[in-house]
């Protein structure tokens, strides 16, 4: 059949960012969360008997009034508790829920709840609690044979959350061997994925089964995880997720949910748990980390080997920290030929909010330190920064680590297209201003593991139902399947009303995250649309009586030869074209009744080998520093999305410098800031991010379509690869600017001031 040309048209109805779950049940109840104040004590004992009896208050729930409940989650490290038992781990950490009527009724009740503590050490960086012998946590959660794509958590009776390497050839004899060796120590901020809707979650518990409303971006694992607490099959547990206002991988896995669904165990009422900004940084963060990078030259600017220690702050619970840490080795070494290489990380357990997920997933981590070597490097080689990448960059085909899926990009192409716009809009400094540029380039193993799966509906009037449990969170996917699902069933977009993320009613997606969801999401719809095709030839050739093979489909009918219809015509070679909606009535014998479609992607075939695909990250940035003041200007941001082909070039436009802005954020602002064991900037005045006045002075979005994807019409996935890159090269723009090259973020205007003091310095001694 003939597709229908790629569309530019956003949805008809967005939906709206919300701030809370704009959801109610009947005789729902409010929760007040009481916080952990300490940031790290052993609960002596909790007073809630005023509590209990304010106006309104339904339930004062400890962890002792769970019985029974699993209470603990963590779907690689199960060592999260729902409500704090024994001791709290991190200021902030909830310790009582109280239930009452209405949210003024359970915040004044919350007012009125005593905790009694007995302190200890408070460990609040990793340095501090890898070298302690004060236990974060006592015991081991693992349980035997536990896996999670590539994680196999081991047991620890240190403060050490997961460990994990990864090597070949020998990196250390190469490198005594080598010409130049560059060695790069950088520190990357704790941040908070801001997103304009905060957690919350509502929970409805009934004898045998379990509702809830909530804001997670992987809505079956949530459900998996509650069926495990309370010990309920899957089928009795519902997860609804509607449209969401952001989540930037902060929303992924449980975070919520078992609060509020343990609360409604206790009530026996529908509960609804929300978040302020504060609570929401309390909840999940991304991993700060120090990593040192040691690489090897050959006297022609080759890299012979790199040496890579990653060391993440975790927080107080795994989460998905593993996850992210076995990730970020996999990333460390860029897309670079490497003859040799050794990475070692470690994530530390430390009395702090919980790290987790978070957009680019340990890259942005790793690439600060990556690709800032490469230009420091660079100048010590004597040799141009991008020629320096451009010598070392892997081809399309090449294999980054053994046993995965090869190259699927152009990164010289890509890297070339960036220095050629930095170039045809540079500027010469201001007054009082000092200009420098840099680029920086990554490459992922995205997509997570190629699990979908997608139905297709097609109605009697030919308008289409397609149900998928991707999360919509102001990405666009709804847009960008519903527009694959009308290319290939050969129907206006209009024509096309997508379902998504209700675990009772659409089918089973393995996560929304990993920039999967274009590609292997957008694959199952189109298998889903071809497995509708074929229904929809089985129901005509049935109703003409002719074998099946005799029909055939182009240009979205579906032709039957003449003469099996009892139509006139030459002969059976004559065929004449119906429309779906013309098949389905006729083979319901009404107007009435519709054909469905069902597609599955598991690890088989096109996406047997991991990754699914390779997300390219390709940057280059030019910054003004006023020489004054040591504030920093982006003067020009180019991004090049290397997506394969680009179902909606807007969408993926607006993904990458969304992904980039976030990136600058975390560059020249964001920072979560302790002070010892208190935050103290949990609020979005003190925290800041990226502001409309903060916008680059020019953006240049190039997309590099060339169909070298395993996704629907050869594309890949966009939204973490503009992030991922930016730090880095934020940080060697300024570097290149004043003269010292920064190891530390955010580049605030105090730290560059500093920096600017350094370069003076360091000229005035010669």
């Amino acid at each position: 059949m003939t597709a229908a040309p790629r569309s530019d048209a956003w949805e008809k109805v967005t939906g709206r960012a919300c701030y809370a779950v704009d959801a109610a049940l009947p005789n729902m109840a409010h929760a007040a969360v009481v916080r952990s104040e300490r940031a790290h004590a052993r609960i002596v004992g909790i007073d809630r008997a005023e509590a209990e009896a304010a106006p309104g208050v339904i339930a004062v729930v400890t962890a002792e009034d769970l019985g029974d409940l699993g209470r603990r989650f963590g779907h690689i490290v199960p060592d999260h508790a729902i409500l704090a038992e024994g001791k709290v781990r991190y200021f902030g950490e909830p310790v009582t829920v109280v239930v009452a009527e209405t949210p003024h009724q359970a915040a004044d009740a919350a007012e009125l709840v005593w905790v009694d503590y007995d302190d200890l050490p408070a460990l609040t960086d990793a340095a501090t609690a890898l070298a302690s012998d004060v236990l974060i946590h006592e015991q081991s959660y693992v349980e035997p044979g536990q896996k999670f794509l590539d994680v196999a958590p081991a047991a620890s009776t240190d403060n050490v959350a997961h460990r994990n390497e990864l090597a070949w050839g020998d990196a250390e004899a190469a490198l005594a061997a080598a010409a130049t060796v560059v060695e790069t120590t950088t520190t990357f901020p704790l941040v908070y994925g801001y997103a304009m809707e905060t957690y919350n979650a509502l929970a409805d518990w009934q004898p045998g089964s379990l509702h809830v409303v909530s804001t997670a971006q992987h809505p079956l694992m949530v459900r998996r995880e509650l069926a495990r607490m309370f010990s309920l099959p899957l089928a009795a547990v519902r997860v609804e997720v509607p449209y969401i206002g952001g989540g930037y991988g902060s929303k992924s896995y449980t975070k919520l949910e078992p609060l509020a669904a343990a609360a409604s165990w206790v009530a026996g009422r529908p509960v609804k748990v929300t978040t302020d900004v504060e609570a929401a940084m309390y909840t999940t963060r991304a991993d700060g980390a120090l990593v040192t990078v040691r690489t090897g030259f050959d006297s022609g600017g080759r890299i012979v080997a790199r040496d890579i220690d990653i060391r993440f702050d975790t927080g107080a619970y795994a989460d998905n920290s593993p996850l992210v840490l076995t990730k970020s080795i996999n990333r460390s070494f860029g897309p670079y030929r490497m003859p040799n290489l050794r990475v070692r990380g470690v994530a530390a357990y430390t009395n702090t909010s919980p790290a987790s997920s978070y957009r680019g997933f340990g890259a942005p981590q790793a690439a600060l330190a990556g690709e800032l070597n490469m230009d420091m490097a660079a100048e010590e080689l004597g040799i141009d920064p991008v020629e320096l990448r451009r010598r070392n960059l892997l081809a399309p085909g090449d294999t980054l680590i053994e046993g995965k899926r090869p190259l699927d990009a152009d990164l010289v192409a890509d890297l070339d297209a960036v220095a050629a716009a930095l170039e045809q809009h540079a500027a010469e400094p201001t007054p009082g201003t000092l200009r420098g540029r840099a680029v920086a380039v990554t490459a992922s193993d995205a997509g997570a593991s190629p699990i979908s799966t997608a139905q297709v509906r097609m109605h009697a009037d030919g308008s289409v139902t397609l149900l998928v449990s991707s999360t919509e969170m102001g990405q666009g996917s709804r847009t960008a399947l519903a527009q694959i699902a009308a290319r290939e069933l050969c129907v206006p977009i209009e024509a096309v009303a997508v379902g998504q993320s209700d675990t009772r009613f659409t089918p089973f997606e393995w996560t929304t995250g990993a920039s999967r969801t274009t590609t292997v999401v957008g694959l199952a719809v189109q298998a889903a649309c071809a497995d509708l095709w074929d229904n929809l030839r089985d129901r005509a050739a049935e109703s003409a009586g002719v074998p099946v093979d005799e029909v055939r489909v182009s240009d979205g009918l579906i032709h039957v030869p003449l003469a099996a219809r009892g139509e006139s015509g030459s002969g059976a070679d004559t065929v004449s074209g119906l429309t779906p909606a013309e098949v389905i009535r006729q083979w319901f014998g009404a107007d009435a009744g519709e054909v469905v479609g069902v597609g599955v992607v598991r690890r088989d075939g096109a996406t047997a080998v991991l990754p699914p695909f390779w997300e390219i990250g390709a940057v280059g940035v030019e910054v003004s520093v006023d020489e004054a003041t040591g504030e920093v200007t982006v003067e020009h941001l180019v991004t090049v999305g290397d997506v394969g082909y680009a179902v909606n070039p807007d969408l993926v436009k607006g993904q990458d410098l969304g992904a980039a802005t976030q990136g600058l954020g975390i560059a020249l602002w964001e920072e979560m800031v302790y002070d010892g064991e208190q935050l103290t900037n949990p609020n979005l005045v003190e925290y800041r991010v990226p502001r409309l006045r903060d916008a680059p002075r020019r953006v240049t979005s190039v997309l590099a379509e060339r169909g070298d994807g395993a996704g629907p019409y050869g594309a890949t996935g966009a939204g973490e690869g503009a992030l991922n890159p930016v730090p880095a090269a934020v940080a060697a723009a300024v570097g290149r600017a004043v003269g010292i090259w920064p190891t530390e973020l955010p580049l605030t205007p105090p730290r560059v001031w500093s920096l600017l003091q350094q370069a003076q310095q360091f000229l005035g001694g010669g």
